[in-house]
């Protein structure tokens, strides 16, 4: 890919971190786990869990956003560590808000044909929470879209490399 395209991807995702940052830090910092457990009484265990992956899905996305700007204003313009970047944002960010560490929501494969959000969650969960995933559902699958040539590139290349040595 030339450095354009590579760039210009950037700055999308640089854009979409933004936007998931914010949306998220919104409802972590006006909610609280207390306040969550009285809307959803009974989940005061999962509502820490919810708490806890939020909190890292926004450390990932915003340490990833640095790296987009950094990178965004380095001159010249580095785009192998920009494809690093945009790999170690597909796994992270991405992946992670699809599929989360402590695997408090899932993926509904079948949303696309249900016309129901693809993000399902294992418990019930407070309002705020379900519409910021409602909200960021879209972009995410988009970028996911996006990003996938990367994760596949990044493999070929190391698949390349392992063989070589060999």
């Amino acid at each position: 890919m030339s450095n354009v395209i590579v760039q210009t991807q950037l700055e999308d995702v640089k854009e979409y971190l933004e936007n998931l940052v914010n949306e998220i830090e919104d409802v972590l910092n006006y909610h609280t786990i207390d306040s969550f457990s009285q809307e959803v009484e009974e989940n005061k265990e999962f509502n820490k869990e919810l708490f806890s992956s939020l909190r890292r899905l926004v450390v990932y996305c915003q340490d990833n956003l640095e790296s987009c700007s950094v990178l965004l204003h380095s001159k010249p313009f580095n785009k192998i560590a920009a494809e690093r970047t945009l790999y170690k944002i597909y796994h992270q960010c991405i992946q992670e808000f699809f599929s989360p560490k402590k695997d408090l929501w899932y993926e509904d494969s079948r949303s696309a044909y249900t016309g129901k959000n693809a993000i399902v969650f294992r418990q019930k969960v407070p309002k705020a929470v379900e519409n910021i995933f409602a909200s960021l559902e879209t972009p995410s699958q988009r970028m996911r879209e996006e990003l996938e040539y990367y994760e596949t590139d990044y493999r070929t290349k190391m698949l390349q490399i392992n063989a070589m040595k060999e």
